[in-house]
C-alpha cells in the first residue's frame, strides 16, 4: 500500500580481509544493515528532496517491501524482538531500558537470540558498526539478559577461512543529528556531499507547523538519510571488493520511525513504518513486495535463507517460503519509555489504523525528558505556550487527553489526522479490528497488562498463576475488561 559512523568503523569497511575470497563458502552470508531513528525517506520509497543511489541499489537488484513495519516503536523493545524473532510483548522486553538494574529479564521457554542458532550453524557471528571499537561490540540494547559468548567478534575478518558469517552493521542514521542544531554534522555533511539539504526544499507533515527550527531540523534528517546511503554503498564497496557480494543476502532496515513529536516512541506510521530492503541468492531482483510484514519476520527468513529451521516458537515468518501466508494485520506496542509511561497497542490492516490508548487521560507530549530536550519539541511547545499553532497541531499534539480508541481510514487519511472511532459509518470495522487487537494480545500473551513492578519479580509469570495471589486476581481482573472492550468497547 506504501509505494558511518566513527572512524574506527569506516576502517573496518576499508579493511580487507585476506584469504577468503577463494574459499567462498557454499552457505550465503547473511548482513543485517541495522540503523537508528529512520523512517523510509529513501529515493526509492518516493522521497524526492534527497537522492540515495545505494539504497536504491539495493532496491532494484533486490526486494523491496513497502509496507514493513516495526512492533515496537522504540530502541530496546524493537531490537529485543528483532534479535528473538518474538513479540516484545510476549518475552517481557516491551519496556523501553527494562532489565537493566537489580531484577532482570530473562527470555522465556526455549527462545533464544538468533546469533545463539547461527553459531550452532557454523556461522560466524560478529555485530559491528555504532559503538564498536577494537574488542567493543557494536549496539545491541537488549533488553533481557543474554550471553556475550554469542558474537564472535564486532567483524566478519575475524572468521576461518570459508566459513559463512553473520553480520549486524549498526548505523547511527536520525541520531546523527543530535537534539537540536549541529555545526560539526553540518560541516560533516558538507564535506561529504558539498552542501547541506536545503531546508525550505523539506515537505513535513501537516501536523508540524512550518517553523525554522523544525524545517532546519527535517533538512539535517535528511541528511542523516543521505549519510546512512553513503555508509551503505561503503559496505557494498567492501562486500564486492573481497568477492563476497554475490554470495551475501544483504538486509536494509531500521529500528523505528524518525525522532519526532507523533514519529518515534508512538505508534502512527510515522513512527512504525520503516525501510525494508533484501538482495542476494535466493532473492528475487526488481521485485517489489505491498504485502503486509512485521520487522520480526527478519529473523526467521535470515535463518531460512542460510538453510537453519527456523524454530516453532519464533513468531515471525519467513518471508520467501512457498507456503508463506501474507499477514492481513500487522501490530505495535509501546510502554514505558524511560520515566514515562505509557500504554498503547494498535493493529493495522491496509486500509484502517486501530490504536488503544489504555491510559488516555494523558497528553500525547506528556513529559519525557529525552524529548523534552529536543529543540523540535521545545518549540513546538513555545508556539503552543503563544498560541500560534494551528489548529490542527492543537488537536493532535496538544490536546489535554486521547481517545480510549482511535481509528483512522490509511487510503483516505495516510497522515492519520480524523479519529474515525465515534463515527456511526464505520462502527462495523471499529468492532472487527478491536477484537482482532484483543485476540492478538491474549493469542501472544501480552504482558503489558501486568504492571512492571511485579513482573520483574518474576519474569516467567509463574507468581501470577498461583491461588490466593492479589497479581493473580488482577491479572484476572484485566484480562476480562479487556474481555468486555472487545465485546462492546466499555
Amino acid at each position: 500500500m506504501f509505494r558511518l559512523v566513527s572512524l574506527t568503523f569506516l576502517a573496518l569497511f576499508v579493511k580487507a580481509a585476506t584469504g577468503h575470497a577463494a574459499d567462498a563458502p557454499t552457505r550465503p552470508n547473511i548482513v543485517w544493515i541495522v540503523v537508528d531513528d529512520m523512517s523510509a525517506n529513501f529515493s526509492c520509497y518516493r522521497e524526492t528532496a534527497i537522492r540515495t543511489p545505494n539504497v536504491d541499489r539495493l532496491a532494484a537488484e533486490g526486494t523491496k517491501f513497502t509496507g514493513a513495519f516495526v512492533t515496537a516503536p522504540v530502541c530496546s523493545p524493537c531490537r529485543s524482538a528483532l534479535i528473538t524473532g518474538c513479540y516484545q510483548t510476549t518475552i517481557g522486553a516491551h519496556h523501553h531500558r527494562s532489565g537493566r538494574g537489580e531484577l532482570k529479564i530473562h527470555l522465556p521457554g526455549d527462545v533464544v537470540p538468533v546469533p545463539v542458532l547461527f553459531r550452532k550453524a557454523g556461522y560466524y557471528t560478529c555485530i559491528g558498526g555504532f559503538n564498536a571499537t577494537r574488542d567493543r561490540l557494536g549496539k545491541t540494547d537488549y533488553n533481557f539478559e543474554w550471553d556475550r559468548a554469542m558474537y564472535d567478534g564486532n567483524d566478519w575478518s575475524g572468521r576461518k577461512a570459508g566459513q559463512p558469517f553473520f553480520m549486524q552493521v549498526q548505523l547511527h542514521g536520525g541520531k546523527h543529528r543530535g537534539q537540536g542544531p549541529t555545526p560539526g554534522w553540518h560541516a560533516r555533511v558538507k564535506s561529504v556531499f558539498g552542501e547541506n539539504t536545503d531546508p525550505d526544499k523539506v515537505t513535513l507533515p501537516p501536523y508540524y507547523p512550518r517553523d525554522p527550527v523544525l524545517l532546519r531540523d527535517w533538512a539535517d534528517y535528511l541528511d542523516c538519510c543521505r549519510f546512512t546511503d553513503h555508509e551503505v554503498g561503503d559496505l557494498l564497496a567492501r562486500l564486492e571488493r573481497e568477492q563476497l557480494l554475490d554470495n551475501t543476502v544483504v538486509f536494509f532496515m531500521t529500528d523505528h520511525g524518525i525522532s519526532h513529536a507523533r514519529g518515534k516512541q508512538f505508534l502512527y506510521d510515522e513512527g512504525t513504518h520503516i525501510p525494508f530492503v533484501v538482495r542476494g541468492p535466493g532473492v528475487g531482483a526488481g521485485i517489489v513486495r505491498d504485502d503486509l510484514i512485521e520487522h520480526i519476520d527478519l529473523a526467521a527468513t535470515s535463518l531460512a535463507l542460510a538453510g537453519i529451521q527456523p524454530p516453532g516458537w519464533m513468531q515471525g515468518r519467513d518471508l520467501f517460503a512457498r507456503e508463506y501466508r501474507q499477514r492481513d494485520a500487522v501490530f505495535a506496542a509501546r510502554d514505558r519509555c524511560d520515566e514515562t509511561m505509557e500504554h498503547l497497542r494498535s493493529v493495522r490492516t491496509e486500509r484502517f489504523k486501530y490504536i488503544r490508548n489504555y491510559l488516555p487521560d494523558r497528553p500525547l507530549l506528556q513529559p519525557c525528558r529525552y524529548k523534552d530536550d529536543k529543540a523540535i519539541v521545545q518549540k513546538l511547545r513555545e508556539l503552543h505556550a503563544a498560541k500560534q499553532l494551528d489548529a490542527l497541531s492543537e488537536r493532535l499534539l496538544f490536546a489535554e487527553r486521547r481517545s480510549p480508541e482511535e481509528l483512522y481510514d490509511l487510503v483516505a487519511d495516510p497522515f492519520e489526522l480524523n479519529n474515525l472511532a465515534s463515527n456511526p459509518d464505520h462502527a462495523g470495522t471499529l468492532q472487527t479490528l478491536r477484537r482482532k487487537l484483543a485476540d492478538w494480545e491474549s493469542q501472544t500473551a501480552d504482558r503489558g497488562r501486568i504492571p512492571e513492578s511485579m513482573e520483574m519479580y518474576d519474569s516467567d509469570m509463574a507468581v501470577y498463576l498461583a491461588e490466593k495471589n492479589p497479581a493473580r486476581e488482577e491479572l484476572v481482573r484485566n484480562i476480562k475488561l479487556n474481555k468486555r472492550w472487545a465485546r462492546d468497547g466499555k
